[in-house]
């Protein structure tokens, strides 16, 4: 049986909480601007702002293909849960992207992998596409058993998203090694290409589209790298310049 098609490259950033209300919207902007471009055809393009700016974000970009994430979202669409965001909510403010499980909510807040299955049935549930991250936290210098141990820790971060979600609707697997995250160079293309294609294994029965970017001090020259792997990248800091944002996006929809 020959391989199935690979699904369409997609590049996205989180601007995290690191702009204030006028540099995010600005940013959008920017990014709305490189919509159009001849890279379009070939790469799908994602911006997650904070969620006070959603709402007019969703207005700046209402006319591109460009795909407006939020940065986290409550399992339930609606009760008692202050402070939270319910998903339906997001839905209605114009996301079609929910980021789930970043090590830092897993970390800080005390995230579980069953927390963040929840939360990707409620994304799925609203009709948007859940993006999960997923990520080991240690790190062996002995490139076999690094792999196996990554795809070992990675697994159950995976398998109960993909039982919480049905089966024909699409994911998005983010992989972020989490001693990776903030480090000055990427992981080791090999670690992360023969961790992903584990991953994708572990979907490979879905009906629905699975796409696996990689994350984790990515920018200029990692997807070439890792393109055996991965559809894409999802990209922190770097691509907090538009400038920058521009030149990967070129890169993949060239590679």
């Amino acid at each position: 049986m020959p391989p199935l098609p690979r699904p369409r490259r997609i590049v996205g950033v989180s601007l995290k909480m690191y702009f204030d209300l006028q540099s995010t919207l600005s940013y959008v902007r920017g990014v709305y601007q490189l919509d159009g471009q001849a890279w379009n055809a070939r790469v799908d393009l994602f911006v997650i702002p904070d969620f006070v700016t959603l709402m007019e974000s969703a207005r700046i970009l209402e006319s591109s293909s460009v795909m407006l994430g939020a940065q986290d979202t409550h399992w339930e669409d609606s009760g008692a849960h202050t402070g939270e965001v319910s998903p339906k909510v997001l839905q209605q403010a114009g996301a079609n992207i929910v980021e789930i499980g970043h090590a830092e909510r897993r970390a800080v807040f005390g995230e579980t992998d069953d927390w963040v299955a929840r939360k990707a049935g409620a994304v799925a549930r609203n009709g948007m596409i859940p993006l999960v991250c997923i990520g080991e936290k240690k790190h062996s210098n002995i490139a076999s058993a690094a792999v196996g141990m990554a795809v070992e820790e990675c697994r159950p971060q995976v398998t109960s998203v993909l039982s919480a979600v049905p089966d024909d609707v699409e994911v998005i697997l983010a992989y972020e090694p989490v001693w990776a995250i903030g480090a000055a160079e990427p992981a080791n293309p090999d670690h992360v290409v023969n961790v992903t294609k584990e991953l994708r294994k572990m979907a490979g029965s879905r009906k629905g589209v699975t796409r696996i970017v990689y994350g984790g001090s990515a920018g200029p020259g990692t997807f070439a790298k890792i393109a055996e792997g991965v559809d894409g990248l999802f990209l922190g800091r770097f691509a907090h310049d538009i400038n920058n944002l521009k030149q990967v996006i070129e890169e993949i929809g060239a590679a």
